[in-house]
């Protein structure tokens, strides 16, 4: 574990990393398209690039059941070209106003995932400040949809560089529920459900006492770079191996999801 300033040139290596044919970038967005697997009919909200090349890439392989939008207000059957509208290379299938994915959201039939300007190790997500609530050094965007998300439906995380300053012991405010606040919730956070967060470096998850860990680190990263970027002490011993993306999966990516290379702006090759 480190100071929050800590990154090292492991973490540099890794996000520029390429293994075998795969880059750094696809194999987070297959990560980020495993999410769904499971998921059956769900609205997938997905923030960020790398998981909304995710979410589509899903659509088009393991979760054919997911319900995509364009951002606004169009349910897409087949997703366009990251950078398109629906419209112009997408195929339309329905209109979800904006009024609408309220209910949808109360009823549990959405998933997200998110961004995290600080993680700790229960999971509790902060993007709203840094520094004290009364007085921030920093004001963020809010807790927009956060803690609707959290008490509703699956909500996973994306973080682009994993490092201490975003994973923390404590957060300065908390925006989603982790899993210590949520287990002291009683029945009105009975549909809390956090995933995975999905980083540049690994895939964490929870153990069964809700604390964060590492599920697999991405091939090419050297484990002891998560340690380093981490903010509170994980353990690496047991670690799998973050699957590759296969061939199909690397077309869909390049050729028809982002054949413009705007992965490379969140995790650089």
């Amino acid at each position: 574990m480190t100071t929050d300033t800590a990154t090292t040139s492991e973490t540099t290596a890794a996000a520029g990393a390429t293994t075998g044919d795969a880059t750094i970038a696809e194999i987070c967005i297959a990560a980020c398209a495993d999410t769904y697997r499971d998921s059956g009919e769900v609205l997938a909200h997905a923030v960020g690039v790398v998981p909304t090349i995710g979410a589509r890439l899903a659509k088009l392989t393991t979760a054919p059941d997911i319900v995509l939008t364009d951002g606004e207000a169009f349910l897409m059957s087949t997703p366009p070209p990251l950078g398109r509208s629906a419209a112009a290379g997408g195929t339309i299938e329905g209109w979800a106003p904006f009024r609408r994915i309220f209910d949808i959201l109360a009823s549990g039939r959405r998933q997200s995932m998110m961004g995290a300007s600080q993680i700790d190790r229960h999971g509790n997500q902060n993007i709203s400040l840094i520094g004290d609530w009364a007085k921030p050094k920093r004001q963020l965007i809010g807790v927009r949809g956060a803690p609707g998300n959290t008490v509703n439906h699956r909500v996973d995380y994306w973080v682009s560089r994993h490092s201490a300053r975003i994973f923390v012991e404590s957060v300065d405010m908390v925006s989603g529920v982790g899993n210590d606040r949520a287990r002291a919730g009683g029945r009105a956070m009975r549909f809390h459900h956090l995933g995975v967060i999905v980083t540049n470096l690994a895939v964490l998850g929870y153990d069964d006492e809700g604390r964060v860990t590492v599920r697999s680190i991405h091939p090419g990263v050297d484990p002891q770079a998560v340690v380093d970027n981490t903010g509170f002490a994980i353990d690496v011993t047991d670690a799998a191996t973050t699957r590759v993306p296969d061939a199909e999966e690397l077309r869909l990516i390049r050729e028809v999801l982002d054949p413009r290379g705007a992965r490379t702006g969140e995790v650089a090759d």
